[in-house]
């Protein structure tokens, strides 16, 4: 059995509400053993054997969109992974700024939003890690700096969601 984490994306904004309970319940309708949501901001941590992350991915998706009305996305990430990604997390945590990670469905997305300059100390850094964006922002900016407004002008299939780094320690 894996243990996975199921990063959720546009939960809880914009008119998409989804309650803790009733998303563990889709999960465990899935048959997903080990069920547990942590936050209300979509991210869910269970177990399978199932390898396929393309098709486990696309199951959740389905049932998340016909349970809730939306175009339900999601990022699958190995719990073991997660926390690698989080080990490396290479800047310095300072008062004055947020530490997040980006995740992606797709990392040619990730290659895509990596491109440019978003390395003002004053506002923002992006770096390249592996498979993911770290991102370190100003506190106050993390909707309106270059980086932020660009990754939310994601167009197509492919999607990135982003979570502090406090709440990745919470997943592990």
């Amino acid at each position: 059995m894996t243990r996975w984490v199921a990063l959720l994306r546009g939960v809880n904004v914009g008119g998409v509400t989804v309650k803790s309970a009733q998303l563990a319940e889709v999960f465990r309708g899935l048959e997903l053993d080990d069920v547990r949501t942590v936050l209300a901001s979509g991210n869910v941590l269970f177990s399978t054997g199932e390898n396929d992350v393309s098709a486990l991915t696309s199951r959740i998706e389905s049932a998340l969109s016909d349970t809730f009305g939306y175009a339900a996305r999601v990022v699958l990430v190995k719990q073991s992974t997660l926390a690698a990604v989080v080990a490396a997390y290479p800047f310095p945590e300072v008062d004055d700024t947020q530490p997040y990670v980006v995740f992606a469905s797709d990392p040619a997305l990730l290659h895509d939003l990596g491109e440019g300059a978003y390395s003002n100390d004053d506002v923002e850094r992006v770096v390249r890690g592996d498979g993911v964006l770290y991102w370190e922002v100003r506190r106050g900016m993390s909707t309106d700096s270059p980086f932020a407004k660009r990754t939310t002008r994601q167009k197509g299939p492919a999607v990135t969601t982003t979570r502090n780094l406090r709440t990745l320690r919470k997943l592990l």
